[in-house]
């Protein structure tokens, strides 16, 4: 059995129609020390799995099991890291970061969680900082202390939530860099799944992308081998034949995905519906070009590079 398996996993939210169904019999397996990216355009429900794989929130219908146990909450082994940082604004960044080792580890002395603490914040890069509150801290800084947070609880299970998606593009590549280095050591890696809607991060930081096919209700498509050596640099992936190769393949998939939604769609809407849409009055689907537009800025970009 995987260290992370995933079986026929729905989940729907409240509507003003009753309920709206997001996921829909996902199935993913994960092996002990993988990194996993999931990949896909906003709203297309990543965050709702991944709050799912976290016990953050409980399934529908399926089965979630970590370590051969059933996921029935959030587990004292696994550590998540957000897009908004979510540090306490009155505290420094070393008692951010202590605050979590104290909840890890109680046992430990004031002292030794000082200590933990410390360390890990010198191995993100911010020995420097470790006095300074967050609003003394850069966006970047402040997701190093993130970070630094999950990685001192020592945790064997780490979810991440577009960590790297509110950054300017500068900092993004820097962390992106790190993040690589600091997930990619070797056999003790943490097992790792994050969400995002770029593809060469994707590409950069995980073993293999699962690409998040369009609803609602979503399903996960094929997994997709990132077959390149480590360590991975995100200026070198630019320019790599293998690394453009795993690009087109998520692309398309993803592309081809929205594609036949719109066709599916289209089938099923009048003809001031389809109009509405970019579709002929006669219910012809939307041409590729018109579809790409309604992916994101970063996977439209990477989509027009691959054609």
């Amino acid at each position: 059995m995987s260290f992370i398996e995933v079986s026929g996993v729905s989940k729907s939210f409240p509507a003003k129609a009753g309920r709206r169904q997001v996921l829909h019999n996902v199935s993913l397996s994960v092996e002990r020390g993988e990194f996993v990216a999931i990949v896909g355009a906003m709203g297309s429900g990543k965050s709702t799995l991944l709050s799912l794989l976290a016990g953050l929130t409980s399934p529908d219908a399926g089965l979630i099991r970590i370590d051969g146990q059933p996921v029935n909450g959030i587990r004292h082994d696994a550590a998540f890291v957000f897009q908004n940082y979510s540090l306490l604004p009155w505290l420094s960044a070393l008692e951010n970061v202590r605050l979590a080792v104290g909840a890890a580890f109680p046992e430990l002395s004031g002292g030794q969680q000082r200590d933990r603490a410390q360390k890990t914040l010198e191995r993100v890069g911010l020995g420097n900082a470790i006095g300074r509150r967050p609003r003394q801290l850069s966006g970047g800084m402040r997701q190093r202390v993130a970070i630094a947070r999950a990685l001192a609880t020592d945790p064997q299970v780490m979810f991440l939530d577009e960590p790297l998606g509110a950054l300017d593009a500068l900092t993004r590549e820097s962390l992106q860099d790190e993040l690589a280095r600091l997930c990619g050591d070797g056999d003790g890696r943490v097992t790792t799944v994050m969400i995002t809607n770029s593809v060469d991060e994707a590409i950069l930081l995980s073993d293999r992308i699962v690409p998040i096919l369009p609803g609602p209700p979503a399903t996960l498509g094929v997994p997709i081998d990132v077959p390149l050596p480590r360590p991975r640099r995100a200026a070198s992936m630019v320019h790599d034949e293998a690394a453009t190769q795993v690009r087109t393949h998520v692309i398309t998939t993803l592309t081809d995905a929205v594609v036949g939604r719109a066709q599916t769609v289209g089938r099923a809407t009048s003809p001031h519906r389809a109009l509405a849409m970019g579709t002929a009055g006669s219910g012809a689907p939307r041409g590729r070009d018109d579809v790409r537009a309604t992916l994101p800025r970063e996977l439209r970009a990477t989509t027009e590079e691959a054609q």
